[in-house]
């Protein structure tokens, strides 16, 4: 199934302690930013793969586990989390 990047929330939510859906997220492949929100997430199992919307590359991946939760980000050149 096909879900946006609000789908992220609460399994970021685990990991980080700000509001990771309006970061700004730059892809690896094709340099296009985005906010985390607007990224084409599939799952929900067995975890959490995110693609750009512009090129389809994988930006981000969430698994999680029983008492961990694994975080891939190496499609993305850059996570900007805004403050305040």
């Amino acid at each position: 199934m096909e879900y946006d990047g609000n789908l992220l929330a609460g399994a970021l939510s685990e990991v980080f302690a700000v509001e990771v859906t309006t970061a700004a997220a730059t892809c690896r492949g094709c340099g296009a930013e985005t906010v985390v929100a607007a990224l084409t997430v599939y799952g929900p199992e067995p975890g959490l793969v995110a693609r750009c919307p512009g090129c389809s590359d994988v930006m981000l991946r969430v698994v999680r586990a029983r008492d961990e939760v694994w975080l891939d980000l190496g499609g993305m050149r850059s996570l900007r989390i805004p403050q305040g």
